[in-house]
């Protein structure tokens, strides 16, 4: 049998964590905890609905083509939130829209390497960076962290061949939740920078990041656009997973070959997504500061509750964002300790196998717990259920 493309990599893993739910039985004194998928349950708000659909009614131009790197005037709107946010100074062309922030990664990817190039992943990995590497025939070189769950600049050195191309971070950071230090991700830029690679910041949760003002310098650095790749997505924020909507900062000259890429894939971002997307930004700052607010007291919550785990031999590994991270007491490797979780506590949650290289044995002792959609009640189910358990 021919090895293809997508045969080069593994299937997705919320497909197949969702597949060990087939033929479970939830009462309702018990019902399904799915703390698998980072992802908002709930619809956007209705104000923002409500403009969504008169654009959608009123405007042409809602069901058009647009440009392939996204409309101008949320280029525009988006290069002014990144200026603000991270105080410094942003041009609209070095903006552009993509659908979904997996889009914009597998487009940078597309444009800036070549088979049996490599691309420096931290460890826990973010599944599908490594799904698309494989299927780009690029090699994920994994970088392992410790039990901080940060990774160390001076071991990336370490890693960096003729071959490699990029670093790709990931803060907030899925899996592990860990927001990284601003001098940790100005020390991966330097070495970046140095190297003649590029540095891949995907910030998808940095909506929730609890801590306040720029994340990061990095903008601020003369020339950032020569080595930053700034990945953002909209999905989290407004709700807006359905509609595909997810942006890339970095050089004028990287986006004109990213627009190869994604004129051959989607043609263009949707224009419903595009318009919820700057919607959004001018008129739910106060709305959204107060989802960051709520998730940020449900990370409290996790925190609160953890010594009622750790009683019992789990560990907190990392925090943040959407994410708990822990390492499991029980002998057995972590994916079969999530499969017995659906039916015997009714949990649905996802393995540290899915986000580490075959070789790394500490995934077998982690599981990721996205706990965004849980409420405090719910988290102390969710604990309730975790310690009860007699592996």
């Amino acid at each position: 049998m021919t090895l293809t493309r997508t045969a080069s990599t593994f299937a997705p893993p919320v497909m197949e964590a969702r597949r060990w739910l087939e033929g479970v039985e939830f009462t309702a004194d018990r019902p399904l905890i799915n703390v698998s998928q980072a992802a908002p349950v709930d619809p956007p708000p209705l104000a923002l609905r409500q403009a969504m659909a008169e654009f959608a009614i009123t405007e042409d131009s809602a069901h058009l083509y647009g440009p392939v790197l996204g409309n101008d005037d949320l280029r525009s709107e988006l290069a002014h939130e990144i200026s603000g946010h991270y105080a410094a100074a942003i041009a609209a062309d070095q903006v552009a829209i993509t659908s979904g922030c997996n889009q914009a990664f597998s487009a940078v990817i597309s444009a800036i390497t070549d088979q049996e190039d490599e691309v420096i992943l931290p460890t826990p990995w973010y599944f599908n960076h490594k799904m698309w590497l494989d299927m780009a025939g690029v090699r994920a070189v994994d970088l392992p962290t410790g039990d901080d769950l940060l990774p160390n600049p001076d071991k990336a050195r370490s890693l960096i061949t003729d071959k490699t191309r990029a670093i790709a971070l990931v803060t907030p950071n899925n899996p592990g939740g860990v927001e990284y230090p601003a001098e940790l991700v100005l020390a991966f830029y330097d070495l970046a920078r140095e190297a003649g690679i590029r540095l891949l910041v995907d910030e998808t949760y940095r909506d929730f990041d609890s801590r306040n003002g720029p994340p990061h310098a990095l903008f601020q650095q003369p020339g950032w656009e020569d080595t930053l790749v700034h990945l953002y997505s909209f999905s989290k924020a407004y709700r807006l997973t359905g509609h595909r909507v997810g942006a890339v900062a970095s050089s004028v000259s990287l986006l004109a070959e990213m627009e190869k890429f994604l004129d051959t894939v989607a043609i263009c971002p949707g224009q419903i997504g595009q318009f919820a997307a700057r919607w959004g930004m001018q008129n739910l700052t106060q709305w959204l500061a107060g989802e960051r607010a709520e998730i940020l007291d449900r990370r409290a919550a996790i925190s609160e509750g953890m010594p009622r785990l750790k009683s019992k031999g789990w560990r907190l590994l990392g925090l943040g964002a959407y994410f708990a991270y822990l390492e499991h007491p029980f002998d057995m490797p972590s994916d079969e300790v999530a499969r017995r979780l659906v039916s015997e506590a009714g949990i649905l949650l996802l393995p540290g196998t899915m986000f580490m290289p075959d070789h790394d044995p500490a995934g077998k002792r982690q599981v990721r717990i996205a706990f965004a959609n849980l409420d405090r009640r719910g988290i102390e189910q969710l604990f309730d259920r975790l310690q009860a358990l007699t592996f």
